[in-house]
């Protein structure tokens, strides 16, 4: 079973799915005249500039609640996966993929916020939305609407999941069974609560679990200063295939750079778009603009500290094609967060293993709730049609047995079944995104010609011929 699914995964993630994420990402930096460089001061000031309302969450709120799905063990356990297969190098490549990802996650939450709509009274949306309203491609809209229910709570709960019981057993000695009931009772308790919960839980929870993590790499490297210069080179040189040791695996170093980096940031990978439509902002660009700055605070943040905090330490492991690139300085330890634990260790002994699993539960944690909200959002889409109020409820019990599933299987399956599920929504939503470009373009231009000539900030998409926008009709 686990070699047909191997199978599946590979055909997913193909090198065409790594470069189309790559290429994406330049293209739409090129065509948005790299907003994600021209707008990071407007980006800080657009976090606290939107209040929250009945129908929508503040951009904070959105930003926190995107964070709490692009945080997760993709920062502790997937830098590591990328490192011991792809070296160092591919640190190089999850940064670029942040870089040139910003302008997607840039055009899919713009598109997000133009095509929502308002559903019991909450505002939805997300790349179901945006399909069938932008492109009319109603089946298109409903595969991938499946896909995200499926990936979302299926697939990808098991993988956050596995890493907190994984986490919790190296530090504590807690049984994987003990930490799967723990998780499946509070989760139970988040998502019967409904969407403002999950703002309010995420708003609280985020802020603090990413910069008490940062705080602590900030520590460590400053406690090995001498060490970064070299860290700095050995990235650089694996990266573009000149150091000695690691440069025959240039092509895996693209590869896992790119593939942890979506997992990671989902820039293009069509999940930020859900928050992003819930957000109350008076341009849809606003909202745009924020989630670019997502993916910053996601990988150039909380993944450079794991990634700097392992090589600084020397304590990783890389399962390279030849022997000069073959790295084993952590013998009879897997992939996972032990890359991590054990570097935190070395430096704060004592301390660095239980906090490492204390933060790996906090970002694995509130991915699934946030993993939760955006396959609800996709039910909510189907249930337009078809009214079947029973769905969302089997949604959360189906998303409970995966968690409980995916903390005692094993790592290896658990990040298979989740990378098919990355991928294959990645695949959907960035042909989307290409073919729907235009009103996420002609948003971004009329935002910034506003705001040089100091006018009222307000979007009005019947002024740019943009249909099935109901809820930017007039300049309010």
């Amino acid at each position: 079973m686990l070699d047909i699914i191997n199978t599946i995964n590979d055909i997913v993630w193909s090198p065409a799915l790594v470069w189309l994420c790559l290429g994406v990402g330049l293209y739409f930096s090129i065509r948005t005249r790299f907003m994600q460089v021209r707008h990071v001061p407007e980006m800080l000031r657009q976090l606290l500039s939107n209040k929250a309302s009945d129908a929508g969450v503040s951009s904070f709120q959105a930003l926190t609640m995107s964070l709490s799905g692009r945080v997760g063990t993709g920062n502790i356990a997937g830098v590591a996966a990328a490192i011991f297969y792809g070296g160092p190098g591919a640190v190089f490549w999850m940064w670029m993929m942040a870089f040139l990802g910003a302008a997607t996650s840039y055009i899919e939450s713009t598109l997000a916020q133009i095509y929502k709509e308002k559903n019991d009274g909450l505002f939805r949306g997300g790349p179901a939305y945006y399909i069938e309203k932008g492109l009319g491609w109603k089946p298109y809209a409903w595969v991938f609407a499946l896909a995200t229910i499926i990936s979302m709570g299926v697939l990808l709960p098991g993988v956050q999941a596995n890493s907190i019981a994984s986490g919790l057993q190296n530090s504590l000695g807690i049984e994987p069974a003990v930490s799967a009931a723990v998780m499946v009772v509070l989760l139970g308790l988040i998502i019967f609560g409904g969407v403002k919960r999950i703002a309010k839980f995420t708003e609280i929870v985020v802020p603090f679990m990413a910069l008490g993590y940062i705080l602590v790499a900030c520590v460590i490297v400053g406690l090995n200063i001498e060490k970064v210069p070299e860290v700095l080179r050995l990235i650089v040189s694996s990266a573009v295939g000149v150091d000695a040791g690691f440069g025959a695996m240039l092509g895996l170093a693209i590869q896992w750079g790119v593939k942890r980096g979506v997992f990671s940031n989902e820039a293009g990978q069509g999940s930020g778009p859900h928050p992003a439509a819930a957000a109350e902002v008076k341009h849809p660009a606003e909202q745009g603009i924020v989630q670019a700055f997502a993916v910053y605070v996601d990988t150039l943040f909380v993944c450079s500290a794991t990634a700097f905090m392992i090589l600084i330490t020397g304590l990783y492991n890389v399962k390279g094609i030849t022997p000069a690139s073959t790295v084993t300085h952590l013998p009879g330890v897997g992939v996972g967060p032990g890359f991590t634990q054990a570097a935190v260790e070395n430096v704060l002994p004592g301390f660095g293993s239980i906090f490492v699993a204390a933060a790996l539960f906090f970002f694995a944690f509130t991915t699934i709730v946030a993993y939760y909200y955006i396959a609800d959002t996709n039910v909510a889409y189907i249930n337009r049609k078809i009214n079947r109020p029973w769905l969302s409820f089997l949604l959360k019990v189906t998303i409970l047995a995966a968690t409980l599933f995916g903390s005692v299987r094993t790592a290896e399956l658990a990040w298979t079944l989740g990378d098919i599920g990355v991928g294959v929504m990645a695949w959907l939503n960035i042909i989307a995104i290409l073919f729907l470009q235009r009103p996420a373009l002609l948003a971004l231009r009329d935002w910034e010609s506003k705001h040089k000539a100091g006018e009222p900030i307000g979007f009005d998409a019947t002024e740019h011929k943009i249909t099935n926008a109901d809820l930017w009709v007039g300049d309010d």
